[in-house]
């Protein structure tokens, strides 16, 4: 079996990052992601992506730093799904711990939905324990451009960094 190694970085999401990030969800989604550049200008959020050599995305996620008072709240992960289960992720979960870390936060936090037993597994084996459940929601897009509401259930995790 022949194996490749690909070199990484990671750095904030740019607008210039947008248009090769439509992997990570419908167009609405991607608009979003715009909002979400414009948080992070204003310092309440870190949004990441890692990036090959040419600077294509090939995971993206974020850290919201005004969701819990003493904590960095991961959201958004994501890594492109032909590249899955290869470390990728956790590569992009340790640098975003790193960012909270810099803000001088000991505690990263996440919502995981319950039907998701594989992002779980890796939170968990990263060292995540689960604290919590809350129920959760957000609009998603059709192919058409119509909106529904999806609603689920996520348990809390969170991991000490200190």
């Amino acid at each position: 079996m022949t194996g490749i190694t690909l070199h990484l970085s990671v750095r904030g999401l740019t607008d210039a990052d947008l248009p090769s990030c439509a992997w990570a969800g419908s167009p609405g989604h991607v608009r979003e992601l715009a909002h979400q550049i414009r948080r992070a200008e204003a310092g309440e959020v870190d949004y990441l992506a890692v990036c090959t050599p040419v600077g294509l995305p090939v995971a993206v996620g974020g850290v919201d730093y005004t969701v819990r008072p003493g904590a960095g709240t991961l959201w958004q992960l994501g890594v492109h799904p032909a590249l899955r289960s290869c470390g990728i992720g956790t590569l992009l979960i340790r640098s975003a711990e790193q960012r909270i870390g810099a803000r001088g936060l000991t505690r990263a936090e996440l919502g995981v939905e319950e039907d998701n037993p594989r992002a779980r597994a890796l939170y968990e084996r990263l060292g995540y324990r689960a604290f919590g459940r809350e129920p959760d929601s957000w609009d998603v897009e059709a192919e058409d451009g119509s909106l529904r509401r999806y609603e689920t259930m996520c348990t809390l995790m969170r991991r000490d960094l200190a």
